[in-house]
């Protein structure tokens, strides 16, 4: 089962937003949240809210346990710009830019972790 959830127009620039979101990304949610909560960025603070959220939904509206979620994927999309203006010398403007982000965060279960069998080598010379 997946979980999303998704916050739009976010006042942080997306580039700035997904060295946080690369950092957490297929980790399970409480190691996530840890990271989120001594990560000295805005961006951190705006990203822990949206998994916040999406964990709240797994447990509300799919009745998962939140300590069995893995985020699978979190996705720092770009948003609308807005674009202003500041005076310069002699009559003209310079350009500023504020960029906004879409942040989507995907938990899904934990899998189960399944004993794996070892390969079995056959020799060149058992076939021959």
């Amino acid at each position: 089962m997946e979980v999303k959830s998704t916050t739009k127009f976010v006042r942080v620039s997306p580039q700035k937003a997904r060295d946080v979101a690369r950092e957490i990304q297929g980790l399970p949610v409480s190691a996530a949240l840890d990271i989120l909560a001594f990560t000295p960025k805005k961006a951190a603070f705006l990203i822990n809210k949206t998994l916040k959220t999406a964990i709240a939904d797994a447990e509300n509206n799919f009745s998962l346990n939140a300590d069995d979620l893995v985020i699978k994927e979190a996705v720092i999309g770009a948003g609308p710009t807005i674009k202003r203006f500041q005076p310069r010398a002699r009559g003209s403007a310079g350009g500023i830019i504020k960029r906004t982000s879409h942040i989507f965060i995907t938990l899904t279960e934990a899998p189960e972790t399944a004993p794996k069998k070892k390969p079995v080598h056959v020799s060149a010379k058992a076939e021959a």
